[in-house]
C-alpha cells in the first residue's frame, strides 16, 4: 500500500494558479466534448474548483472558450496594442506577423485543437469571431477612422482567417510549410491594400 495521500484537500485558492488550472481544464473539456457539450460546471469539476471561481475569471462559457483557444501566455490586450500602436502604416504586416507569431509557435497544434473538432452549427467559432471583432478588429477600425473602415477590416479578417485555416487545418501546401516571414511577405501587401487603397 502506498503512503498517505498528501494532495491538498478542498478547493483551490482563487489566484493565477487557479486561472491556469481552469484554462487547462477548459481545453480538455472543449477538446473532449466540443463547445455545445461543455459546461462551466464541468470545467470547474475537472479543474477542482467551484463554478464561482471559473466565473470570477471568465464571465461566461464564450469568454472561457476564447481564452482556452489562445496559446498560453497570449494576452489579447497586449497583442492588440502591439499591432495597432504604430498607426496605419505597416498595419497589415504587423497584424499578420503577430497572428502567425501566436498560431505558428507550436506548428498550429493549438489552432487545430481549437477548431478542428467544431461543427458548423457549434457556437464556438461564433464566440471566437465575436471576440476577434470586439477585441481586435474593432481597434483596427478605430485606427482607420474612415466611413468604410468596417468593410475594409472585414476583408482583412477574411484573409487572415483564410491563411490560418489553409495553413493549419487544411494544411494546403506549400502554404502550410512556408516560413512565416515568407507568408507575411506574400500576404501583407494585400492586407495593407484592403486597409489603405
Amino acid at each position: 500500500m502506498d503512503g498517505p495521500d498528501t494532495r491538498p484537500r478542498g478547493r483551490r485558492p482563487a489566484g493565477q494558479e487557479t486561472r491556469g488550472a481552469v484554462l487547462a481544464a477548459a481545453r480538455e473539456e472543449f477538446a473532449a466534448r466540443g463547445y455545445a457539450g461543455t459546461s462551466v460546471r464541468g470545467v470547474a469539476r475537472r479543474a477542482g474548483v467551484d463554478p464561482g471561481s471559473v466565473r470570477h475569471w471568465f464571465t461566461d462559457k464564450g469568454e472561457l472558450f476564447v481564452a482556452s483557444v489562445l496559446p498560453s501566455g497570449v494576452e489579447p490586450a497586449v497583442f492588440v496594442a502591439g499591432v495597432v500602436g504604430d498607426g496605419i502604416d505597416g498595419l497589415g504586416e504587423r497584424l499578420l506577423t503577430a497572428v502567425l507569431g501566436v498560431w505558428d509557435r507550436d506548428g498550429g497544434v493549438a489552432f487545430r485543437g481549437a477548431f478542428s473538432g467544431l461543427t458548423t452549427d457549434d457556437a464556438g467559432p461564433r464566440e471566437v469571431a465575436a471576440f476577434l471583432s470586439r477585441e481586435v478588429f474593432a481597434r483596427v477600425v478605430d485606427v482607420l477612422d474612415r466611413p468604410d473602415a468596417t468593410l475594409r477590416v472585414s476583408l482583412v479578417a477574411s484573409q487572415v482567417v483564410g491563411v490560418l485555416v489553409a495553413r493549419h487545418l487544411m494544411r494546403v501546401e506549400p502554404l502550410a510549410s512556408l516560413p512565416g516571414e515568407d507568408v507575411v511577405a506574400l500576404v501583407a501587401p494585400t492586407l495593407q491594400r484592403y486597409l489603405t487603397a
